[in-house]
């Protein structure tokens, strides 16, 4: 990177910034409600119809669950109606220099490689991660979904049906729990990840999801080649 004539390349573009931000604005307000409706702590005076502590919380809950469903469905229909670079080839390797970048990055998170591959998006491993994530999230929507039909008067009472497919409300509410933790587990190493690869890099990663731009070699061949 420092030996070569580097130049501002535009990587991310505003739907995946704007869904990016969405899912994880989203993701940490169904977390802190999810967990307070799980286990409500909050005790307010007087009769409970005049505070609606958890009726608020739940009410956000849902909000946010919107807001998470529908960015979360926006980033999967722009793997494949956006540009290049958005595509779901950064995602799934296809071609030779994607897996054997896969092998380098790995090599790279596990201490023996001094640096990872310089790829424009997002590296082999990480795009691959992103795979199981998005698998995580499909999950969450579904139970959640579940979960909302057994007090549902309107049209969300239309999703009961997925609640034999988790063999019921109690399994569906534990599954849903549990990939509410894989998720937040997620957070932490695509937050320790990322500020590794960009401080080793210095190629702007970190502020690459503000701005869409990182700044790369020049002449840098597209990852999917």
């Amino acid at each position: 990177m420092h030996t070569r004539e580097i130049e501002p390349v535009y990587v991310w573009d505003r739907i995946v910034r704007a869904t990016h931000w969405a899912i994880a604005g989203s993701i940490l307000l169904l977390a802190v409600t999810g967990i307070y409706l799980g286990h409500p702590s909050l005790t307010a005076p007087g009769p409970a119809h005049e505070h609606f502590v958890t009726g608020w919380a739940k009410t956000l809950h849902f909000y946010s669950a919107i807001v998470f469903t529908l960015g979360v469905l926006s980033r999967v229909v722009w793997m494949f109606l956006g540009p290049r670079r958005s595509g779901w080839r950064n995602f799934v390797p296809v071609s030779r220099r994607r897996w054997r970048d896969l092998r380098q990055t790995l090599k790279f998170y596990m201490l023996i490689n001094k640096a990872p591959p310089t790829t424009i998006g997002h590296n082999p491993l990480a795009g691959l991660s992103y795979v199981a994530v998005f698998g995580m999230y499909f999950v969450m929507i579904l139970t959640g979904f579940a979960l909302y039909s057994i007090s549902a008067h309107s049209y969300m009472h239309m999703w009961s049906f997925l609640l034999p497919v988790f063999h019921g409300a109690q399994w569906a509410r534990w599954i849903h729990h549990v990939f509410m933790w894989g998720i937040l587990c997620f957070f932490v190493a695509h937050m320790f990840f990322a500020s590794l690869t960009s401080r080793n890099e210095k190629n702007g990663t970190i502020d690459s999801i503000f701005s869409g731009y990182k700044f790369l070699p020049k002449g840098q061949p597209p990852d999917d080649e």
